[in-house]
């Protein structure tokens, strides 16, 4: 039984063998992550990356009017910061954690300096394990994409909810209407009534920001195909770690 906040609540760092999992932990601090906390913003140079525990993060394109939305989540699965090892400083989009909790933080020169000492052997598990998991990112940010695009708001927010949900350890989430349409990229009116269609058909309870999901296996069926393919992705890329719904 893992300890109430561990690093091993993070699959990348679960799934790293002894000798380089002992390297990283020893510099890692826990950090809160407060709720709408933002982590950086688009351009600025990254100092740190975060391995989400207990927390989501959400990464938004945020558009020069103010508009946003969401191109990928990151929980308990993987790492803010891909910028620093994939060779630039920073991200064009912004970083915000979208469902309180915990993360473990490292400073991104140290990351650095394990993965190129990963990448130098054939072993380096850190590397391999690191590039995986940006292929999976960049797959559910392509996903997310055209989802946003062919796919109906009902379909979107239901995706949204499973991909949440696999990071979370219970069933129930915290999220105002106002922050999943700025998620979405939509107006709140059609939030409003997409969420009001799901309640509805018994698939979720909605009441003062408090969201629980009733019926997993119907929310899934209602879904699109998007969900399926990012979950997919992610146990292709990633078979060393732990599902996600844990």
């Amino acid at each position: 039984m893992l300890c109430p906040h561990s690093p091993q609540q993070n699959h990348l760092i679960r799934a790293l063998p002894p000798e380089e999992g002992v390297r990283l932990t020893a510099h890692l601090e826990l950090v809160p992550m407060p709720l709408g906390h933002v982590l950086y913003e688009s351009g600025v140079k990254m100092r740190h990356v975060y391995f989400p525990t207990t927390a989501i993060v959400s990464l938004l394109y945020v558009l020069e009017d103010g508009a946003s939305a969401e191109i990928a989540v990151v929980g308990n699965e993987g790492i803010v910061g891909v910028a620093i090892f994939m060779g630039g400083d920073a991200m064009p989009n912004r970083a915000v954690v979208q469902s309180a909790g915990h993360a473990y933080r490292l400073p991104g020169q140290l990351l650095m300096q394990e993965f190129n000492r990963s990448g130098g052997r054939r072993s380096g598990a850190l590397h391999h394990l690191l590039l995986r998991y940006t292929q999976a990112l960049i797959t559910q940010m392509a996903q997310t994409a055209v989802c946003n695009r062919h796919h109906t708001l009902d379909q979107q927010l239901c995706r949204w909810l499973l991909l949440s949900l696999d990071r979370l350890p219970t069933n129930e989430l915290t999220m105002t209407q106002e922050l999943i349409a700025n998620m979405l990229g939509v107006r709140r009116e059609g939030v409003t009534e997409a969420a009001g269609n799901l309640q509805r058909a018994g698939l979720i309870t909605y009441h003062r920001g408090h969201i629980t999901v009733l019926d997993r296996a119907r929310l899934e069926a209602r879904t699109c195909e998007c969900y399926a393919v990012v979950n997919k992705e992610y146990e292709r890329l990633l078979p060393t770690r732990t599902p996600l719904r844990t």
